[in-house]
């Protein structure tokens, strides 16, 4: 079995909009942009062993606020740029209440199976309350990247950083602790 990090998108590997101190997805491929931090960081991962997915609630293209076709571009950009081995995105609202919608373990759980993932040696990396509350119930590690949004914060993770950076090297001297 592999071990592998699951990402959230949107505040972990590429930057959102604060409005009023809440984070918004972009809406525009103009607007995506990467942190400097997340190709290194994911470079550093996949040397280590670890497969990389991406897993991010995309509701703006269920409520019609961006398209299906700029969503693929985004992620066409984001694996050019970055060497993630799948995308798995949630395009439902809150309200469809889909299974593999954050804070349901779905995508992460349908990564597992497809690509034979050891969850409880994976971790979930996520800016969000729902992106860690998903890693607990798919029993993954957790990782919150604080990024001081003004909304509620998760408590059950095992480990807090300002960014990406910050949570791969937690992970990485894990593995050389348990080497």
């Amino acid at each position: 079995m592999k071990k592998a990090v699951f990402l959230d998108r949107d505040g972990v590997l590429s930057k959102t909009t604060l409005i009023k101190g809440k984070s918004f997805a972009p809406r525009t491929l103009k607007k995506f942009k990467l942190f400097s931090d997340s190709s290194r960081s994911v470079k550093n991962l996949k040397s280590a062993g670890f497969k990389v997915f991406v897993v991010t609630n995309q509701p703006d293209v269920g409520k019609k606020l961006i398209s299906k076709f700029i969503l693929k571009k985004m992620h066409v950009k984001l694996k050019r740029k970055i060497k993630i081995d799948a995308i798995y995105s949630c395009i439902h609202t809150r309200e469809q209440n889909c299974p593999c919608r954050k804070p349901k373990p779905g995508m992460i759980l349908s990564l597992a199976k497809k690509y034979k993932i050891d969850l409880t040696k994976s971790f979930m990396i996520g800016d969000r309350a729902t992106d860690i509350e998903a890693g607990n119930k798919a029993n993954c590690r957790t990782i919150f990247i604080n990024r001081k949004y003004k909304e509620k914060k998760p408590r059950s993770q095992e480990a807090t950083f300002p960014n990406l950076n910050g949570a791969v090297g937690y992970i990485l001297k894990q593995k050389e602790d348990n080497a």
